[in-house]
């Protein structure tokens, strides 16, 4: 690393690209685990009995798991494409959401002041804007 005039060291571009993507796997892995958690603890809490929406709690928290675990265990070439499919996926379970919270969705309609939307809300909009600029660095890694 070539020093810098005033003494510092300065880190090679690449390094800090690294660095980079393996926090947004990391952060974008935690955020999937949070919002897979949230749906599951909401599918016990009696989402489970209904119709349609609580089959849909479940499988998004299955694939929360399988997404959290392929961000943690894909090769970094590959990390663009599983961290696009993370943003979308976590995009459409806010959309998901907000569609709930406005006009229902498959007979549901939500609440602001419900328990756990609060947090959904944050999980999601944060999960989803970490997946897209990790996909963006990993594909534009030059």
């Amino acid at each position: 690393m070539a020093p810098i005039r005033d003494g510092r060291t300065r880190v090679p571009v690449t390094v800090r690209r690294s660095g980079m993507l393996l926090t947004g796997r990391v952060v974008g892995a935690a955020l999937t685990v949070a919002m897979g958690w949230i749906h599951l603890q909401l599918w016990f809490d009696g989402f489970r009995d209904v119709r349609i929406i609580g089959v849909l709690f479940l499988l998004n928290a299955v694939g929360a798991a399988v997404l959290a675990v392929a961000l943690l265990v894909v090769r970094f070439g590959r990390l663009a494409p599983v961290a696009a499919l993370g943003a979308l996926f976590t995009a459409g379970t806010l959309a998901a959401l907000v569609v709930s919270l406005t006009v229902g969705l498959f007979g549901v309609r939500e609440v602001i002041d419900a328990p756990l939307v609060p947090a959904t809300l944050a999980v999601e909009a944060a999960g989803t804007v970490a997946l897209a600029l990790t996909a963006y660095a990993a594909r534009h890694r030059g």
